[in-house]
């Protein structure tokens, strides 16, 4: 098993959440700007947070379920706190700039300029989330273990 991947099912995991988190990333995207006129860059934003939170969900309940068991609520929003401020900072960040960057410079539909960015930021955001978010759950010495766990699965 790779460290870096965090082994091949991990990975494979990780690309069909993505996959599956574009689909939303997209119907959001379309919805706002060909039906309620809402501009393409306001439009990347929301897109990607919703995309962000379908996939924070799935990696924690399926991709990393084996770092995720017997989470308190609070170690739950952490992660979700740590996934947002890490994979989803660059996911942000890449879409908004690299989409803008091929819109007014090489004048690249929206859309294809969006995948482009997803594209970009999808492997960095892997390493995050595998080293940063979904690390191995710790109990501290203050009591989190006591605090009530969030099932997955």
């Amino acid at each position: 098993m790779n460290p870096l991947l965090g082994g091949l099912p991990r990975f494979l995991r990780y690309n069909l959440v993505g996959a599956m988190g574009l689909s939303v990333k997209f119907s959001v995207l379309t919805a706002l700007v060909e039906f309620a006129g809402v501009g393409y860059l306001a439009s990347t934003a929301v897109a990607v947070e919703a995309a962000m939170i379908h996939n924070f969900t799935w990696h924690l309940r399926w991709t990393w379920r084996d770092r995720s068991a017997g989470l308190s609520r609070r170690e739950a929003l952490m992660r979700l706190l740590r996934f947002h401020l890490g994979a989803g900072a660059v996911a942000m960040l890449a879409n908004l700039l690299v989409t803008r960057f091929l819109v007014q410079e090489f004048g690249i539909h929206y859309a294809a300029a969006n995948l482009a960015a997803t594209v970009f930021a999808g492997l960095a955001n892997f390493i995050i989330s595998n080293f940063v978010v979904f690390t191995a759950a710790e109990r501290s010495a203050r009591g989190l273990a006591a605090s009530p766990a969030v099932r997955v699965g």
